[in-house]
């Protein structure tokens, strides 16, 4: 039924355009192409222009042939991490990897194409069908950024499927929601070796915070990590200023927001911390904190219609899928919050985000004949 060599052949020419979030013009072109052969009708929406990317999201709509049901959503995403730039993928022994010190590009590119093999074996065997709708969102590695912006006035389905995730025979029915900060502390400068009496170091303010600061695995539900931090001038200076950034992230709205809380307080303490008087003049570091709701939580029940469709089809194609716990953002996240009943189902890409990024032609086979009992079944 799967055509492993047309799949391979397929995910070849997607893993070769260098597609980096917000310059993903070229794939865009090649899938706009790509999609109306099999007879979908492709639209952008305008993220580009609130985005700064060179593309919107895409959107394909298939119209259905013979089936009366209600519209199928299907989503990818088009854009990479980097290192990207020349993306040479290489097939060895049924295995895509990278060629060089690049990324491969499988996530979520094994994604789109097993989609496109799904409605190439669809159309080919006249498999009826109610309405599939397929959004290509862009900007999805830099934060949900594309998702965000969609204009879902362009779609009409309630329930659906990202391909989107590590691993095969994995559905993920939840995820948790995230919260980024920014943190800016501004101290006081002076010679080190002179005068440090003088100063106020805004990274040992920053230490003190972190050192006090719940990282890592909070509890089954909820994680925390500040994942960057710059600042200071030399080594000879007393650090005025520094910069941080940060998330939380937790299955549980309360969880996340007393997470979110008690970080915020761990830099206000060290601050009232650091103070003392400089000079004749109480003198205490000085916190600006930014916290931005990332993304919300999601979470379907494992007897909601869009879970039953995907079991169903699964039995169909004789595979075992299972249900698991997401640690991460998706996609998913924001169509279940624009009320469009939504999970995640892996499309085989394993070491993602790294040069060592694979993908095998066999997993991607396999998830493709599962779309294609998910659409038959629908």
């Amino acid at each position: 039924m799967i055509n492993q060599q047309r799949l391979s052949d397929e995910f070849a020419r997607l893993a070769a355009i260098n597609s980096p979030s917000l310059h993903e013009g070229q794939v865009a072109l090649y899938l706009e192409r790509r999609l109306r052969t099999l007879g979908g009708k492709v639209c952008y929406d305008q993220a580009a222009a609130a985005t700064g990317g060179e593309v919107g999201n895409l959107v394909a709509r298939f119209a259905g042939t013979g089936k009366e049901t209600e519209p199928l959503l299907f989503s990818v995403h088009m854009d990479t991490v980097e290192p990207g730039g020349h993306v040479e993928p290489v097939l060895r022994d049924g295995l895509f990897s990278s060629a060089g010190d690049t990324i491969l590009g499988a996530d979520d590119k094994a994604g789109i194409a097993e989609i496109i093999e799904a409605l190439e074996v669809v159309r080919e065997q006249g498999i009826p069908h109610g309405e599939i709708e397929l959004v290509v969102t862009i900007a999805e590695e830099i934060g949900l950024v594309g998702a965000k912006q969609f204009d879902f006035g362009l779609i009409r389905s309630r329930h659906g499927y990202a391909l989107d995730t590590p691993g095969i025979d994995w559905m993920v029915l939840r995820a948790p929601g995230a919260n980024r900060l920014r943190v800016e502390i501004t101290g006081r400068e002076s010679h080190a070796g002179v005068a440090p009496e003088m100063g106020l170091s805004a990274i040992q303010t920053a230490a003190l915070a972190l050192a006090e600061m719940p990282l890592g695995r909070i509890d089954d539900e909820t994680t925390a990590n500040i994942g960057r931090i710059e600042g200071g001038v030399a080594c000879n200076i007393v650090p005025r200023r520094v910069f941080l950034e940060g998330e939380a992230r937790s299955h549980d709205a309360e969880k996340l927001q007393r997470q979110t809380e008690l970080m915020v307080d761990c830099f206000v303490r060290a601050a009232d911390a650091m103070s003392r008087q400089i000079a004749g003049e109480l003198c205490r570091p000085q916190i600006k904190v930014d916290v931005q709701p990332d993304y919300p939580q999601m979470a379907v029940d494992e007897d909601a219609p869009v879970v039953e469709l995907a079991r169903r089809a699964a039995a169909a194609a004789g595979q075992d899928l299972k249900a698991r716990v997401g640690g991460g953002g998706s996609d998913a996240n924001i169509f279940n919050a624009n009320g469009i009943e939504t999970i995640i189902l892996g499309t085989g890409m394993q070491n993602v985000h790294s040069a060592d990024e694979q993908v095998a032609v066999a997993d991607m086979a396999h998830v493709a004949r599962l779309l294609v009992e998910i659409i038959r079944q629908a």
